[in-house]
């Protein structure tokens, strides 16, 4: 390893160390085993060392995150990593199923506190994720870490707890064409479907989790009104779903549009049920997500190496990546007790599988490769 390299994983260890610490201590980060740096994968020598605002010491973070609740931001951000399953459901190439059980086995080892494993939904309309009880079956568990599941249906909820899902979620939409070709169904006839699960699930203490998808704008319809994101939200949130995670699928919100969205829901349910799920599309993702947590919004879905992009809404990008949205946090002195320099290492292992360019800012400045291999 060139110093170059050694260093970033010193100076982003040390921040993480510090970062997970505090977590614990106030009881928002599970004791993790102590982990080994993922063998997979070398991310080289060539790198530049990035701009970190902060530094390895004690005191640098601490006025980092005195500076945080100054400015009114949530000290701690919970990081959901979707790369498994949204990141990975729009290649076109299968997958091989050791591949993804690898990339979330090493996802685990990075203080993540939720991962997204897969989906169980029909092999003929999701193809990639066919493997889902395989995949499910043939992770290593960490303790204090959850790993959702996506279940359409109750067919589908069903065959997840049989094969070992401890929660689950549910994806609906505030877009009534989206929702047709997304699930095949209009959005109430979703919510019934999602009440049966969310049903089933209460009585085996399941948690359930709501996605709203198209929340700033879909592919079919153009501009989504708030309040139809709102009146989505408010049934998912009334069925069970602890949590609403509302996605800018398409990647065509700004700030302005995240905020007048967000404004309308908050009147709907409660701010600490919310999550948002960005994609990169307009380059706005980062922006949208800071316009959230300065709302006080304390749960973000990004996917590692900005993987990912919806089969059904064409020109749909990546997630914003897991690695720019920590790097950003880090610097703004807030919480995830996420280690980025794991992160990267499990970005590098799944772009040489997929033989394809890391769509992470972050890491390609650190490593100034086309692929930080």
């Amino acid at each position: 390893m060139s110093y170059c390299t050694s260093r970033i994983a010193s100076v982003v260890a040390h921040d993480s160390r510090t970062e997970v610490d505090t977590a614990r201590s106030s009881g928002d980060l599970a004791e993790h085993p102590a982990q080994p740096t993922p063998s997979y994968g070398s991310l080289g020598s060539h790198c530049h060392l990035p701009p970190m605002d902060y530094s390895c010491n004690s005191s640098s973070s601490s006025l980092l995150s005195q500076e945080s609740q100054a400015s009114g931001l949530p000290e701690y951000i919970k990081i959901v990593e979707v790369g498994p399953r949204d990141g990975l459901q729009n290649e076109k190439v299968i997958v091989p199923t050791d591949i993804k059980i690898e990339l979330i086995n090493q996802l685990s080892r990075t203080g993540l506190p939720a991962i997204e494993v897969t989906s169980f939904v029909s092999s003929k309309w999701v193809p990639q994720m066919a493997d889902h009880k395989e995949v499910m079956r043939g992770i290593e568990r960490h303790p204090g870490v959850q790993y959702p599941v996506l279940t359409p249906n109750l067919q589908g909820f069903h065959s997840a707890i049989a094969a070992g899902a401890t929660e689950v979620s549910v994806f609906g939409a505030a877009s009534e064409s989206f929702s047709k070709m997304n699930i095949n169904c209009s959005i109430e006839e979703s919510i019934e479907k999602f009440e049966e699960v969310a049903k089933s699930a209460r009585n085996m203490n399941i948690p359930v989790r709501g996605y709203v998808s198209c929340a700033l704008g879909c592919p079919y319809e153009g501009n989504i009104i708030p309040a139809k994101v709102a009146e989505v939200s408010k049934r998912l949130y009334s069925m069970g779903c602890y949590e609403i995670s509302l996605g800018d699928t398409i990647g065509v919100g700004t700030p302005g549009s995240m905020k007048r969205m967000l404004e309308a829901v908050m009147k709907e349910i409660p701010l600490s049920a919310l999550a948002v799920h960005c994609h990169d599309t307009y380059g706005q993702a980062l922006a949208n997500i800071l316009t959230a947590i300065q709302m006080g919004v304390a749960v973000v879905d990004s996917s590692v190496a900005g993987l990912g992009g919806c089969p059904y809404a064409k020109g749909s990008t990546g997630n914003v990546a897991t690695e720019d949205v920590i790097y950003m946090l880090n610097g703004l002195g807030v919480n995830t007790g996420v280690n980025l320099y794991t992160v990267m290492e499990a970005g590098n292992f799944i772009c040489t599988a997929l033989n394809k360019k890391t769509n992470s800012k972050v890491a390609q400045a650190s490593f100034n490769t086309g692929t930080i291999n």
